[in-house]
């Protein structure tokens, strides 16, 4: 679990930004596309009587599977040719293996190691319990913290570099839905720094506005967008 102990660092790439290209999942007649007009915000709160733990565990699980399967329907785009580093807009993403080595990888191989990662952690009965009595670690909330920002970097990458193919699929309506479900989940439990949150803060805007979603976490993206997209993370 190596993987999920490091911490983040940004720093400025050294080049001028380039310029900004239309987003074309900011369209109005793609943002509109949802499979549902459920109430997400209700969904995500806490039930009576039911541990946080429990819920925080139940609900990362189900996240884990639905980006995973997001991401499977085009995961033939994306290669090693094709997305050659984890990009998100002007941001670079990287990954540390278990001797904390940072390695610039392909967006599959990212993707690859997050999926295989978090597959251990939600299938370890000492990390994510399953029977009657077993407690959960300490750790817990904190690792779940880990899981949910990089589940997040997977589907901003999906956006960003893959919206075209999901379109021509049909699934855009799936991935605005997992979406908009997914960022109220992280907001209502404060899982995810909003400044990991702000590249994708536009789209945000637009697909929670009319979620019931809190302004938590999306006026710091408002004043710190345009910094964040010249920045490149480390992880």
């Amino acid at each position: 679990m190596d993987w999920l102990m490091g911490k983040s660092k940004g720093k400025p790439n050294g080049k001028k930004p380039a310029p900004e290209e239309k987003k074309l999942y900011l369209e109005p007649e793609y943002t509109k596309s949802r499979i549902t007009d459920f109430e997400f915000k209700e969904l995500v709160m806490l039930p009576r009587e039911i541990d946080l733990n429990e819920w925080l565990a139940s609900n990362t699980t189900t996240f884990f599977h639905h980006i995973n399967l997001q991401y499977s329907t085009i995961s033939e785009f994306c290669t090693g040719e094709s997305c050659q580093t984890m990009a998100v807009c002007n941001t670079q993403y990287y990954w540390y293996d278990e001797r904390g080595k940072k390695i610039k990888c392909t967006a599959p191989q990212y993707v690859d190691f997050v999926m295989s990662s978090v597959q251990k952690l939600v299938t370890d009965e000492d990390v994510f319990p399953t029977k009657y009595g077993k407690e959960f670690p300490n750790s817990f909330e904190s690792l779940v913290k880990k899981i949910c920002k990089y589940l997040f970097h997977v589907l901003a990458h999906i956006y960003s570099s893959h919206f075209k193919e999901t379109l021509a699929l049909e699934l855009h309506g799936h991935l605005n839905t997992l979406y908009t479900h997914f960022i109220l989940f992280i907001r209502e439990f404060n899982l995810v720094d909003p400044k990991e949150t702000t590249i994708m803060d536009d789209l945000t805007e637009v697909l929670c506005s009319s979620s019931g979603s809190s302004s938590n976490g999306s006026g710091n993206g408002s004043s710190n967008g345009a910094g964040a997209q010249n920045h490149v993370k480390e992880r």
